[in-house]
């Protein structure tokens, strides 16, 4: 698989498991208490965003990617200021809700750069330790079996 395939399919991955743990959250998070499962709730979805954007451009550097998500975060609740009978309708529904949100929140705004920046460190992280890996021959690729006298 070329590199940037396997780049998108790894941040597809991402989101639908960011996704996964976000609607977990979301509907069985009652444990957390209503603020801490917003504040969670708010941090995953700006990570999903992460990880789409990284599917769309997985070519870009990592701060332009961040940059690109915590905008398109910033703008999504900064529209939350803005209200239309259709964007409303759009928002009373479960889906619209949960991609568009439904009132503003500064609260969010740190929520969205918190998520990002978690996506950011992860992904950090992982490329560290591919480079770790691949500074040490060992590491990087797995012993040959060996070969057999001809015969």
């Amino acid at each position: 698989m070329p590199g940037r395939l396997r780049a998108r399919a790894a941040y597809l991955a991402l989101a639908l498991g960011t996704i996964a743990v976000g609607l977990a959250v979301h509907l069985g998070g009652e444990a957390l208490g209503r603020t801490t499962r917003d504040v969670v709730g708010d941090a995953l979805w700006a990570t999903m965003v992460a990880w789409w954007v990284g599917a769309v451009a997985p070519g870009a550097g990592l701060r332009t990617r961040a940059a690109i998500a915590l905008g398109l975060c910033f703008a999504v609740e900064v529209s939350q200021l803005h209200h239309a009978a259709a964007l409303d309708a759009l928002r009373a529904t479960r889906a619209g809700h949960l991609v568009l949100g439904s009132g503003f929140d500064p609260r969010d705004l740190a929520a969205y750069a918190a998520g990002v920046a978690a996506a950011v460190l992860l992904e950090r992280a992982v490329i560290r330790r591919r480079r770790r890996r691949a500074a040490v021959p060992e590491l990087a690729t797995p012993p040959s079996p060996p070969r057999s006298a001809p015969g």
